[in-house]
């Protein structure tokens, strides 16, 4: 039998290559380790929080992508006390553009440094941030990041993270001196703008100022749109053709108006009649119980067609909800102007003549068929833009708080096509909690039907057939 000589030089060779091929090994891991932390969190990190709080939308990217100018955000923050959220979100923001740069700043370090950029009356919380750019800042307290809105209706709090939203504003209010001035149409018992709507509307840096054609022959020269918001009495005939001729030349005017208790409104909706759109007299009432929420034919949920207003809210599938609307019907079109209905009703609907004195849901003699539209939008040749949303108490919290916002939503998204800010159209906050899940009626009730009938009945069947099998084979 031949034996094997042990070769010490192959040995020696075969272990240096095992030692070579090691350290090649572990240095390529190095260099991936190396290059992954070079790289940027949007690019090693995925956001599968349910309400993507760690995510940006594409309206502040659109916003971050077209900056020139460099802009820091200070994080107010003490040691060891970082919001692990908002630490996040901040590294997202610098990792979409070389003009953003975070810096932490410690009160207990620099405990001066927010004075300058706030206000007296405000207060210096951990886990603020300071946006500056220049000589532009915007200060954004801790509790205009998380929000807590209490609810008189259902008595309950409610959280939100509004940390997008927030800074993406500021990065827009201190790169852009040049912020759009809306103005406000009084002297007919218009009612204030709605809290939330304000708010909405601060946030987008849109500045709201009142405004009087009673004594004015001319609409403000500085006006990006002009806002007409639940007037409880007519305009005047003179009114009426300087708000057509604004539009006409060009203007922006964004309505939010319908049936009013004590007055018809005959001059203000004669601006729509040269574009075939007329009012139809009374209330609409909805007889498509998937048309209609919270079993009350009086609290409308439109179609909504497709387009820039719109299309944000349908494609993240929301509903709004339309209380005390008018109808609009919208005939042959003889102008060159362009008529969209941008909110319609079932064919099932019809419009209640006795209007606000109404005492039943039913349909009565005398009544209007439907169907009807809700809101239209007017786009005129030479720039001018008409948006009409024919109720004057949608925006109204409660309501808002009942379509989880897209009421809200709605009228900032209008206000933004027709003052070209289409890029901060509805940057929501996300919430921690809950948002209300608006069904129609017609779904409601199959959803009861399934869950307290068919259901526990299918139950209750299969349990009685597996004893009865049971019986059979014990038999």
């Amino acid at each position: 039998m031949k034996k094997s000589r042990f070769n010490p030089s192959g040995a020696m060779r075969a272990g240096a290559y095992s030692i070579v091929i090691t350290a090649v090994v572990l240095a390529i891991l190095i260099a991936v380790n190396v290059c992954m932390a070079a790289l940027p969190a949007s690019a090693t990190e995925y956001d599968i929080s349910s309400s993507k709080l760690y995510s940006v939308t594409s309206n502040t990217k659109s916003v971050v992508n077209a900056l020139t100018e460099d802009v820091t955000i200070y994080w107010i923050v003490q040691a060891d006390a970082e919001d692990a959220v908002i630490e996040k979100l901040l590294d997202r923001y610098e990792s979409l553009s070389e003009h953003i740069k975070v810096e932490k700043r410690n009160p207990d370090v620099y405990p001066t440094f927010a004075e300058e950029y706030i206000d007296e009356d405000d207060s210096v919380y951990n886990n603020s941030l300071v946006v500056e750019c220049g000589e532009r800042s915007r200060y954004i307290p801790y509790t205009d990041i998380y929000i807590t809105d209490s609810s008189v209706y259902s008595y309950s709090y409610t959280t939100s993270f509004d940390g997008e939203g927030a800074i993406t504003s500021a990065i827009d209010y201190v790169t852009n001196p040049d912020q759009p001035v809306v103005y406000r149409l009084t002297g007919h018992g218009e009612s204030e703008l709605p809290a939330t709507f304000s708010d909405s509307l601060e946030k987008d840096n849109i500045t709201v100022e009142d405004f009087s054609l009673l004594n004015s022959d001319e609409i403000p020269e500085d006006a990006a749109a002009l806002i007409i918001y639940s007037p409880q009495s007519d305009v005047s005939a003179d009114e009426a053709e300087l708000l057509s001729d604004y539009v006409a030349d060009g203007g922006k005017l964004l309505v939010m108006a319908g049936p009013t208790q004590d007055a018809e409104l005959t001059n203000l909706y004669g601006i729509l009649e040269p574009y075939g759109v007329t009012p139809v007299e009374g209330i609409v009432i909805e007889g498509d119980r998937a048309h209609y929420a919270f079993s009350t034919p009086a609290l409308l949920m439109p179609d909504m067609a497709e387009s820039d207003i719109t299309s944000p809210l349908t494609d993240e599938g929301y509903y709004l909800i339309m209380p005390l609307a008018g109808g609009l019907e919208v005939g042959d079109n003889s102008s060159s102007a362009t008529v969209t209905s941008l909110l319609t009703t079932s064919d099932a609907a019809f419009s209640k003549l006795a209007g606000w004195d109404m005492t039943t849901y039913e349909k009565e003699n005398g009544d209007i068929d439907g169907p009807f539209s809700l809101g239209v939008q007017v786009e005129y040749e030479g720039g001018g833009d008409l948006v009409w949303i024919n109720s004057g108490i949608f925006l109204e919290d409660m309501y808002n708080a009942y379509s989880s916002g897209a009421n809200v939503n709605l009228a900032m998204n209008a206000l933004s096509s027709l003052i070209g800010e289409s890029e901060t159209m509805a940057i929501r906050a996300k919430s921690l909690n809950y948002n209300y899940l608006t069904i129609s009626d017609s779904t409601a009730g199959l959803l009861k039907f399934l869950l307290i009938g068919v259901i526990p009945l299918a139950f209750i069947g299969v349990g009685i057939a597996v004893v009865v099998r049971r019986r059979r084979l014990l038999k």
